[in-house]
């Protein structure tokens, strides 16, 4: 009997240290998620909350409310996070400035071992009418200060980027000014739709892939006639 015990209750511990071993090796399973770097390039404090040269940080606040997820202090920048479909989205809103936006960019790609194809930056874009949205998956800085330092860091412009149009109406010489310029309320009324458009794209962007997505969302906004163009028209 003390023999057919000690048999017994050895093959229980060895059941259960199996069972033991099965569940960590559970647990500490790699996580094969695949990641994206969303960056939503502007430039940190009060002085610059709410102008157009910030819209990337207003994208990005955008999506993670929509997701339930917050933004933390983090190298470089303020960091939130989240998962869908079994991607995971890391976002970040770089605290370098617009003009040394590739630091953070080369340091989080670095960390998070995300490829340039993994990456989407979102900028400003005066060269394109207001709510315009354009995603690329390479080109020049356009003039773009931001985009500029961060293809000289990377030495590469083979990254995709997301251009948000926030018009040019600027008199000569106020480029600066309208820029930085804080978002007139008949405009914002406009962008707000627009930036949920940006949170679909970029979701969209993750799971479909960037042809598809370009496909769908690169569509020019219905523009609203000016009253010249109706007065003209009357007068014809």
């Amino acid at each position: 009997m003390p023999c057919s015990f000690l048999s017994v209750f050895s093959n229980m511990l060895k059941l259960l240290k199996r069972i033991f071993i099965n569940e960590n090796r559970h647990t500490q399973k790699e996580d094969h998620s695949v990641k994206y770097l969303i960056v939503g390039l502007g430039n940190i404090g009060p002085t610059y909350e709410n102008t157009r040269h910030n819209i990337g940080f207003m994208v990005l606040d955008h999506i993670a409310k929509k997701h339930n997820c917050k933004f933390e202090p983090a190298r470089y920048g303020d960091k939130a996070q989240f998962r869908y479909k079994g991607r995971v989205f890391i976002l970040i809103k770089p605290s370098t400035y617009m003009n040394l936006s590739g630091k953070a960019i080369n340091y989080w790609m670095n960390k998070e071992k995300i490829n340039q194809e993994k990456l989407l930056v979102i900028v400003d874009d005066i060269a394109l009418p207001l709510g315009t949205l354009r995603l690329k998956a390479k080109g020049s800085d356009g003039g773009h200060n931001g985009l500029a330092n961060i293809i000289s860091v990377m030495g590469s412009n083979n990254f995709p980027r997301l251009r948000f149009g926030i018009g040019n109406e600027y008199s000569k010489g106020r480029q600066v000014d309208f820029v930085l310029g804080k978002w007139e309320p008949e405009e914002t009324d406009f962008i707000v739709p627009k930036i949920e458009q940006c949170a679909e794209l970029i979701v969209s962007f993750a799971t479909i892939g960037i042809e598809r997505t370009m496909n769908y969302f690169n569509k020019k906004p219905k523009q609203k006639k000016s009253s010249n163009s109706t007065d003209q028209k009357t007068n014809d």
